[in-house]
Formats: structure tokens, sequence, C-alpha cells
């Protein structure tokens, strides 16, 4: 297995108020969602998709206790001001804030949102992972 995630695949309780809740923060649904179904977002060189939770659970063969699922995502930009700013557009578009934006033990920067699913996102600067152009993290 080649060391690479193709799809992230979001369980909703319902697809159009989280595709709302996307479209708000900025992402584009590609051509391929199928309307009332799936939804996609490429996300530069990997795919995100909202899906109906109990369709999601049942083709992932597992029982959905109905909790968080134990996966945080991130999303990591350059300045703290960007983190700020986005946990504000996300609150505005219909998340909770997890937590506000404050400088973390790591020497970054970070706060969470979550999403009204209850998908958690970090939106962190992290010093030690500079981004390049396109905006993908750099492991030293």
């Amino acid at each position: 297995m080649e060391q690479r995630v193709s799809l992230i695949t979001l369980g909703v309780a319902d697809l159009e108020r989280s595709l709302r809740f996307y479209e708000r923060l900025g992402w584009r649904r590609h051509a391929d969602s199928v309307d009332g179904e799936v939804a996609f977002f490429d996300v530069g060189g990997m795919v995100v998709a909202l899906w109906g939770r109990e369709k999601l659970a049942a083709d992932s063969a597992v029982s959905d206790g109905g909790g968080w699922g134990g996966v945080t995502l991130a999303h990591n930009v350059r300045t703290p001001r960007e983190v700020d700013g986005i946990l504000a557009d996300a609150v505005a578009a219909g998340a909770t804030l997890g937590r506000s934006g404050a400088p973390t033990p790591w020497g970054g920067y970070s706060g969470v949102f979550v999403d009204p699913d209850g998908h958690p996102w970090e939106v962190a600067v992290n010093p030690g992972w500079p981004l390049d152009a396109d905006g993908r993290p750099r492991l030293p």
C-alpha cells in the first residue's frame, strides 16, 4: 500500500445542510457529485466527500454509536490571523467554536471549529511544517 490518503468521507445527518455549510466556507462541489446523495470536493490531490452517516456506516461495515469517531481533520495556514479568520468564517457558516485560536505548546497557533455534524477541524499554523506554494505542508 502506498503511503497516501485518497479520499476522506464525512458521514453527515443532513447532506443539504452540510453541503451549504462547506459551500459557505468557499468550497466548491465537484461535478461528479450526485444531488441528494453524495457531494465531492477536490482538495488538491485528495477528495473529501459528504455522504449520509447511516449509509457510510453500513458501507464501512461498522456500527454507528453516534459519537465522535476518533478523527480530527486539520487545515494548516501561514499566519495566526488566517486561523482566526477561518474560525470566524466557520462559526458564521454554522460551525461551533471548539477552541479559540491561541499559541500552542509546540510553538504554533491553532484553534478548532466543529462542523454541523460534529466533525472537528483544527486550523493551525505549524512553524515546523512550512507550507509550499500550493498550501501543502512539508515535513522536515
